[in-house]
């Protein structure tokens, strides 16, 4: 029973991680090592496919560096300013409180990438 659990909480970790790609103030790598962490315990097949995938990149350059570069970094804070803006001022209705609570969520967002999420080398993918 706890391998099923653990394989549906990694699906949708995977899920919350693919979504934070391009929703600003999700976090993308903290999903995918939980998810990788996950599947590690309840299916090797899974897990596998996980670090092969598209979304792989993130957890290996996470796991070989020991954190994010500061470009890459900048380049995630850089994402996340474009999408909150451009879901603020295109997407949302004016007046709504939503055009509050993304700018806030992004910033939080942001800082948390900044501050938070380790250092690592710079070196080649």
């Amino acid at each position: 029973m706890k391998k099923y659990l653990y394989v549906g909480l990694g699906c949708l970790a995977v899920g919350l991680g693919a979504l934070g790609v391009v929703v600003p103030g999700l976090p993308t790598t903290p999903f995918l090592l939980l998810a990788s962490w996950l599947f590690y315990r309840s299916s090797p097949r899974l897990q596998q496919w996980l670090l092969t995938s598209w979304l792989g990149k993130y957890i290996r350059s996470y796991q070989r560096r020991g954190g994010m570069t500061a470009t890459q970094k900048a380049g995630a804070v850089g994402v996340m300013t474009v999408m909150v803006l451009l879901s603020t001022f295109v997407f949302i209705p004016a007046g709504s409180a939503a055009r509050i609570i993304v700018p806030v969520a992004g910033a939080v967002g942001a800082l948390t990438v900044v501050f938070f999420v380790p250092n690592a080398k710079n070196d080649e993918d």
